[in-house]
């Protein structure tokens, strides 16, 4: 069993039924629920997908972005003290923006196996706590 980690994006392609990537994201849930495999994400992502349905005004679909993250299927890790630490660090040798550096700590510090994300240039990385990177076609790197 393996801890998997998706980025924000992944989420928001599948919730919003993304017509290019939603599909591979749906196929990627079902290999990791398939294989017994736990869902992560950063507290911070729940923030991000809240963001689309709030612009548009969508009182529904922000209750049902929170009711999804909030049924259990998903582990929700916390951005704490040590995660922060190890967030500077990240942010002080790499060139990622604030919102990637908060996933990458969160995934670094409950090290993950495998961290998904459709961002070519995070893919790149060598992060100590995420063992590999993956991206929507299953390509682990």
């Amino acid at each position: 069993m393996s801890r998997i980690y998706w980025d924000s994006m992944l989420f928001i392609y599948m919730l919003e039924a993304n017509p290019t990537f939603g599909p591979k994201v749906h196929r990627i849930l079902n290999q990791t629920v398939n294989r017994g495999d736990t869902l992560s994400t950063s507290v911070f992502t729940i923030g991000e997908v809240l963001t689309g349905p709030r612009r548009r005004g969508s009182v529904s679909g922000v209750d049902a972005v929170r009711k999804y993250f909030l049924s259990g299927a998903i582990e929700i890790l916390p951005f704490n003290e040590l995660t922060a630490d190890l967030y500077s660090s990240i942010r002080s040798t790499s060139r990622v923006s604030q919102a990637d550096g908060i996933h990458l700590a969160t995934a670094a510090e409950s090290s993950v196996d495998i961290f998904f994300t459709n961002d070519h240039t995070l893919r790149k990385l060598s992060i100590p706590g995420i063992k590999f990177f993956a991206d929507l076609d299953g390509k682990i790197i």
